[in-house]
């Protein structure tokens, strides 16, 4: 399990963009502690309940940051009797201590980085499936000055990045060549292991321009106020590619959701709600964000909310967007997606 384990993470490092905080030990969410302190009164809730295939709490799991943001609205939608299922949300710092528990059956949904899904898929032999794309790219150009208007305008800098040979180096580079420049050539990259290295280095250098992830962007932004988000990644990529820029998918064990279709359709439902309210109550669901763990402030992930583009897309939307997605990884390095493109059967309720 430790080698499959190994495999699994050394093709899943995007988790550069999917990660916030330090922590990397994993907590069940409290139901009581999402909005209020009243004890739930979930008579509709369990009335729905007794119809599905199980009463189980949906034993779902992510990643504290931007993946996790659509979910955190399930808890005080529970607390109000409004949902038809129960959550035990389990947040989590690494991928390494998520991977073996989906693995175990110890889980039965996360919200990971899409590669990782992917890898899962294959070295499961199918047994993952992805249920909703929950998050488009938040990777974004920032720079101290304004130097930077186009893509174009990165030819003859250095650029300071996370990520090398993981997702942020394939989307940089794919974004480049498709406009004609030569990531080897044409500028100069340098990688970095950690987003907060790459904030350091900006710190001290006077013309620096770096790809982060968002919520770092904005926690960079507030702790210097001279630096400017110059380039949005997914916007782009939506220049070059006829797909979206993905982040994370929320996956399903296929045995699950193959005993029990009806609370995976009652899923999607509450969870589309969850994503619209994250969407449209910044401030309620940045205080859920920093209540839960999610994000470590309030202040940043209300701040950085807008710029992570959380999204529920299902069936056909989740099957494009994640294939066209998937192949610019492959095209890359075929070990960054376990290997080899999932099949049609990864992705649920897609022709």
């Amino acid at each position: 399990m430790k080698r499959l384990v190994s495999l699994l993470l050394a093709a899943a490092m995007s988790l550069a963009l999917a990660a916030c905080g330090a922590s990397s030990s994993g907590s069940s969410v409290a139901a009581g502690s999402a909005a209020s302190s009243q004890p739930a009164s979930s008579s509709a809730s369990s009335e729905a309940a007794e119809t599905l295939s199980t009463t189980e709490p949906v034993r779902i799991a992510g990643l504290k940051g931007p993946t996790t943001m659509g979910l955190v609205n399930l808890l005080p939608m529970m607390e109000a009797g409004e949902t038809a299922i129960d959550y035990d949300l389990q947040l989590y710092g690494t991928a390494d201590e998520i991977v073996p528990l989906l693995m175990k059956g110890e889980l039965d949904m996360a919200a990971i980085p899409a590669n990782l899904a992917a890898t899962l898929y294959q070295k499961t032999e199918g047994q993952i499936q992805a249920l909703a794309v929950n998050t488009l790219g938040v990777l974004y150009v920032v720079e101290k000055g304004d130097t930077v208007q186009s893509i174009q305008d990165l030819k003859g800098r250095t650029v300071l990045s996370t990520g090398k040979g993981t997702t942020p180096e394939y989307v940089l580079r794919y974004i480049l060549t498709q406009n004609g420049i030569d990531p080897d050539k044409d500028l100069t990259i340098e990688y970095y292991s950690e987003a907060t290295e790459v904030t350091a280095q900006m710190a001290v250098a006077e013309d620096a321009i770096a790809v982060l992830p968002q919520p770092y962007v904005t926690s960079a932004g507030m702790q210097d106020e001279t630096l400017r988000v110059a380039l949005d990644l997914t916007a782009e990529w939506e220049k070059v590619s006829d797909t979206q820029l993905i982040t994370g998918l929320t996956v399903v064990r296929k045995e699950y959701a193959e005993a029990h279709p009806d609370v995976i359709e009652a899923f999607l439902a509450e969870y589309a709600q969850s994503v619209e309210a994250a969407n449209t109550d910044v401030e309620g669901t940045a205080a859920l964000c920093e209540a839960q763990g999610v994000v470590a402030k309030a202040a940043i992930a209300q701040k950085a909310l807008p710029q992570c583009k959380i999204v529920c897309l299902t069936g056909e939307k989740l099957k494009t967007n994640a294939e066209g997605y998937l192949q610019v990884l492959y095209d890359a390095d075929p070990a960054s997606v376990g290997g080899a493109l999932p099949g049609a059967d990864f992705y649920y309720g897609a022709e």
